[in-house]
């Protein structure tokens, strides 16, 4: 067995200087390597064994398990590097984490949590002994087991590997504020192609030495995706080095396949490494240090299955692309195969690596740390250790002051703003609250924050620059996918924040948010680990108001995405103005093990409800405002139901021409906060009763509902519902262009006007009386269009509108 593609050249300008104790003499050489095989051993095992762990017997096709099932190509390489780091984590005492970038090395990762004592201590059925060996091999890739990626199930773990791009930028999340801790990062090379992780690399422009943890990039090149070469692999390495370079990195080289040579190099790399770190922290900290420093990065070239089968059947299969997945795929059917496996298992000699018990021997033991100083055991890994609740100011000091409902304006990000602003300040000093957002903190009108804290910042600056330094608490980059990687790996560690995004662009981390929301939805059914922050989403600039940008601005859709996730784990709210988003967002940022979803508007908004009614419509999440309706205590004859800002102005001024046109309807006003109050108790813990949304919609008259987004998505959420049939909902139809924003509402069908023409059409009795009042409705769209394509602005009847009791 063996066998690899060869040792590559090493360039003597990344050599770092003359070797130190850590080159791995002697026993401790032993101890690594010996640790190295046992790693392999239980990879390896857990992709085909069912029973017979230790080989006590002869291999036979009843100890196979009937589906082989996993990915062994990446996963020799991670084992390589997770035994280094305990060296290194030993020798100097040091906290580090790990991520693991290449998203099938689930083996691996059980393999070594295992071995350090980390899984057993949070699985106790799983125990250190032959019984627990076989329960972790029989559990992987099996059914009610456990996956074959690194999920939140593996301890130590902040980082799903099941989708590739995400690693770099949730290490960065996880050091940012944690200026002791190292985040070790290993980078696969497929995964070195996807976009997020090539705009990754150009987070050491925020890391901040003197206040943040630091991020070792271990990128790992094997050569092979699924079935094809890597690009990073294939190009030459003073092409490779110079990329690094050019992103503002040290690099220094390994390569090769010989397992000796490759503990001496890795062992040398990494104290060099580490020392780097260490000096440009240690400069940064006591004011020695000047400029953006060069963080070291490791490039490890090792081959794809190193210590697998060389050749399977003929061909090559060491090194090259077959072994990315199982490399003898045929045990059950094939005597040869059968054979191979045997051969290949028993090369890692595990007599040697555990004793009759089963438990790893002392030579293996021994080189795993201690306690929390374990990969599998670090605090950071299990963010809700360390987490502590946010200082808040109460949010009831900001609110806007309402003497009648509709009779002022404000708006409501930027009266957000002013709180947040009052957050970052409360929390400075225990450095566990940042803003995210891809340069549009300003834009969405939270910029309040900047009079307390600035955006952090190390690359170069210009004297026009404003609030920009290396110590801020708000972080822009371009990127949504970054801004979403950043903020993950800081709420997995512990800490708190919020994510601003133009609305229509939020749909960039789709699958990123799903990763997210499965970690969640799992990590709350594993007892060990503790409750984190929410992820929460402050959606504006939205489809309403981006009249300016266009079409291409235009798109609420990322809720009908969210509400497909588990209920126990989505929130979405559509406050209506700025005192409702005040309640909303303290609410959001006081809970954990959610993602929470808020969307609100930036522009000039009706204050419509007082502080006070706020946050009780808040508590509610759906309520009936009487103060607007005209039922009179009795029963309506029509609901005008609304969910979202601009879809609440259109009801309240449909209301105000129903009233001035039909003053003897009785109209019943319901505005949603909490958009999952509409689904059943039955499916979302939000959820209303059969009576409570009874009670609020009736069972048989008109409701006419103005939703902020795809109207589809309410008749989604109340199919069940008794009164679904009598359901009209208005919403965003995919009809958008550059206009004003009040033709983006008749080119919805989502203004006033139509609503009044809809409850016309809908109210029994009403279309045969009311033939006057709709055609004066349809002249008015009429009207507006004409008035719009003169003057560039909406009618003055519209501009000018304002709610009267």
């Amino acid at each position: 067995m063996g066998g690899g593609t060869g040792s590559a050249p090493r360039d003597s300008r990344l050599s770092g200087g003359a070797p130190r104790a850590g080159d791995l003499l002697g026993d401790e050489l032993r101890g690594v390597d010996a640790y190295w095989r046992a790693a392999n051993y239980l990879s390896a095992g857990q992709i085909y064994l069912l029973a017979n762990p230790l080989l006590r017997e002869p291999l036979r096709v009843e100890h196979i398990k009937p589906r082989l099932l996993g990915h062994w190509g990446t996963t020799p390489g991670l084992n390589f590097v997770y035994a280094h780091l305990n060296r290194v984590i030993r020798a100097g005492d040091r906290d580090v984490i790990h991520v693991t970038g290449p998203g099938h090395g689930g083996p691996g990762t059980l393999a070594n949590t295992w071995l350090e004592g980390a899984y057993s201590e949070a699985y106790p059925d799983i125990g250190q002994d032959e019984a627990g060996m076989c329960a972790l091999f029989r559990q992987f890739s099996f059914p009610g087991g456990v996956p074959s990626h690194v999920s939140p199930e593996v301890p130590g773990s902040i980082h799903e590997g099941g989708e590739l791009g995400y690693s770099l930028a949730h290490a960065h999340g996880a050091a940012l504020d944690n200026p002791g801790l190292i985040v070790a990062c290993v980078i696969g090379d497929g995964e070195a192609e996807t976009g997020p992780l090539a705009a990754s690399w150009h987070l050491n422009k925020f890391s901040n030495p003197a206040t943040d943890g630091a991020v070792l990039p271990i990128l790992h090149l094997n050569g092979y995706k699924i079935a094809n070469p890597t690009v990073l692999a294939r190009i030459p390495q003073d092409e490779l080095d110079a990329l690094l370079r050019g992103y503002g990195y040290a690099p220094r080289f390994v390569s090769g396949s010989d397992p000796a040579t490759m503990h001496r190099d890795m062992a040398a790399a990494l104290d060099w490494a580490l020392d780097e770190i260490d000096d440009i922290q240690r400069r940064a900290r006591t004011g020695d240090g000047s400029g953006r420093p060069r963080w070291p990065v490791l490039v490890l070239r090792s081959p794809k299955g190193w210590t697998g089968p060389s050749h399977v059947d003929g061909v090559p299969v060491e090194g090259t692309w077959r072994s990315h997945q199982v490399p003898l795929s045929a045990v059950r059917e094939n005597p040869g195969h059968l054979a191979a496996l045997e051969q290949w298992l028993r090369s890692y000699r595990p007599e040697e690596l555990f004793d009759d018990s089963g438990a790893p021997v002392e030579q293996v033991r021994a080189m795993a740390p201690a306690g929390n100083r374990r990969l599998g055991s670090n605090p950071h890994a299990n963010g809700g250790l360390l987490l502590r609740s946010l200082r808040l100011p109460d949010f009831r000091t900001h609110a806007t002051e309402v003497a009648q409902p509709g009779g002022s304006t404000s708006q409501p990000t930027r009266v957000l703003g002013r709180w947040l602003r009052e957050v970052a300040e409360e929390n400075a000093d225990a450095r566990n609250f940042r803003i995210f957002g891809p340069d549009e903190t300003a834009s969405n009108r939270l910029d309040a924050v900047y009079e307390v804290t600035d955006k952090q910042w190390q690359a170069g600056t210009l004297d026009t620059d404003e609030h920009l330094s290396g110590d801020g608490r708000v972080i822009e980059v371009l990127s949504e996918h970054l801004c979403q990687g950043l903020l993950e790996g800081y709420l997995l560690t512990g800490r708190h924040g919020l994510f601003n995004c133009y609305e229509a662009f939020i749909h960039i981390v789709d699958s990123m948010f799903n990763q997210h929301a499965k970690w969640l939805k799992i990590s709350r059914r594993l007892p060990w680990r503790r409750p984190v922050a929410s992820l929460n989403y402050l959606l504006t600039s939205h489809v309403w108001r981006q009249d300016h940008n266009g079409f291409s601005h235009q798109d609420p859709g990322f809720i009908d995405h969210a509400v497909n996730k588990k209920a126990e784990v989505i929130r979405v709210y559509l406050p209506p103005d700025a005192n409702t988003l005040l309640s909303v967002a303290d609410h959001c940022l006081r809970s954990r093990d959610y993602v929470n979803i808020v969307v609100a508007g930036k522009n000039d908004t009706p204050d419509w409800l007082s502080i006070e009614d706020a946050v009780l419509h808040c508590a509610r999440g759906v309520g009936i405002w009487e103060w607007a309706g005209s039922e009179d205590g009795g029963e309506p004859d029509v609901v005008l139901a609304c969910a979202g800002d601009a879809p609440t102005l259109e009801v309240m001024a449909a209301v105000s021409l129903l009233r001035e046109h039909l003053p003897a309807l009785k109209v019943r006003v319901v505005n949603v906060v909490d958009l999952m109050r509409l689904q059943p108790d039955t499916e979302h813990p939000h959820g209303l009763t059969d009576p409570e949304f009874d009670a609020l919609f009736t069972t048989d008259k008109p409701v006419i509902f103005a939703y902020h987004g795809y109207p589809w998505l309410i008749h989604r959420l109340t199919y069940r519902r008794n009164n679904h049939g009598n359901l009209h909902v208005r919403g965003y139809k995919e009809e958008g262009t550059t206009t004003t924003p009040f033709d983006m509402l008749v080119l919805n069908d989502m203004d006033r006007f139509r609503l009044v023409i809809d409850v016309l059409n809908r109210v029994p009795g009403l279309g045969v009386r009311t033939a006057g009042l709709r055609q004066a409705m349809v002249d008015k769209r009429a009207r507006h269009h004409a008035w719009t394509r003169t003057h560039g602005e909406d009618l003055p009847e519209v501009l000018d509108w304002a709610w009267t009791n």
